[in-house]
């Protein structure tokens, strides 16, 4: 086990209980009446296709979404209700979720706000330490590689000592090497005593887990203990992998992808400010259009009305009655 690990993080893992959580969007079951325990110090792994529930009953438990029913425990408190700063985890997402003006010292230290600024800077150090960061505090997220920027959300995740990590495909928009690094710290922290949770599609991530619970169709299927072997993982020297196009790319289609379902969900989940909102555009649209062709049709009348005032023959006035201001005597 890493001697950072446990050394920067001195909060125990706790229990969690779900007890009968629902979850609808409109008029489609995401979750149906979910339950589940995981105990102190367990690596836990809900593992299933996209659109089965899985990352919903994990922001269901990290507060990010609020569920229809059910209760959610962490340790002896009761966290249904509670704003998911007030919860006590650690959560890491798989499009990195950092803010791109802020340098990796600032992403890091957000989640310290209140602290004193030489706390901040323990911490912060800790936490580079912790994921072989050190000497990277200053840059931003747009220069790092896809695997480096995954590790600073770790550092962030755990920077306030969470009770219990919540990591959604952490791995999914990572080259091969990023993804066992990743997967390394989070059986590190997982061998210091923390509880894990972690949401993944694919088998061979889920094969890192003690337990995997499969889940389809709003529901859990399965629920096994797994015997695995990690000592690979776990006697690796971490590596800092190399920034490279095909890296920027998958990263980029990861987030290209993880933005996409959450933009579809907030628009099924939301129909009438969905129908409003396109209604709005739709107003918008046709009013610019119809002022853009009011006009130009005004600027084609006021040009027609100076071509024909131009094509009338000007009056010749002599230059002496010009001089004497006098009007021209009339004819008879």
């Amino acid at each position: 086990m890493n001697h950072s690990i446990a050394t920067a993080l001195t909060n125990p893992g706790a229990p969690m209980k779900v007890r009968g959580v629902q979850k609808r969007f409109g008029a489609f079951t995401a979750l149906d009446n979910v339950s589940l325990d995981v105990a102190a110090g367990e690596l836990v792994c809900l593992l299933g296709p996209s659109g089965c529930g899985k990352t919903t009953l994990l922001r269901c438990i990290a507060g990010l979404e609020k569920q229809d029913g059910g209760e959610l425990y962490l340790g002896d408190r009761d966290v249904s209700h509670l704003a998911p700063q007030a919860r006590d985890y650690g959560i890491l997402f798989q499009s990195y979720a950092l803010f791109p003006n802020l340098t990796v010292e600032a992403n890091i230290a957000y989640g310290l706000a209140g602290s004193g600024r030489d706390e901040v800077r323990r911490r912060v150090g800790q936490m580079l330490e912790l994921v072989g960061l050190t000497g990277s505090e200053k840059k931003y997220p747009g220069q790092l590689s896809g695997g480096q920027q995954q590790r600073v959300a770790i550092a962030r995740a755990l920077v306030s000592s969470p009770s219990c990590i919540l990591a959604d495909e952490p791995t999914g928009a990572l080259d091969t090497a990023s993804g066992k690094e990743v997967m390394r710290i989070l059986l590190e922290l997982h061998a210091a005593g923390h509880t894990v949770i972690l949401v993944t599609h694919d088998p061979k991530v889920a094969a890192n887990a003690e337990r995997i619970i499969e889940v389809s169709d709003g529901e859990i299927l399965s629920d096994r203990s797994n015997e695995r072997d990690t000592t690979h993982l776990l006697s690796e020297e971490p590596v800092a992998p190399k920034a490279t196009a095909s890296r920027r790319l998958v990263a980029s289609l990861g987030l290209f992808k993880e933005a996409f379902a959450m933009a579809w969900v907030a628009l099924i989940s939301h129909r009438m400010r969905t129908l409003l909102t396109m209604l709005g555009i739709v107003i918008g649209i046709t009013s610019v259009v119809s002022i853009s062709a009011v006009g130009e049709g005004a600027k084609n009348y006021v040009l027609r009305t100076l071509r024909r005032l131009a094509a009338i023959p000007s009056m010749s006035i002599p230059a002496a009655v010009m001089a004497t201001n006098v009007p021209p005597p009339l004819k008879p």
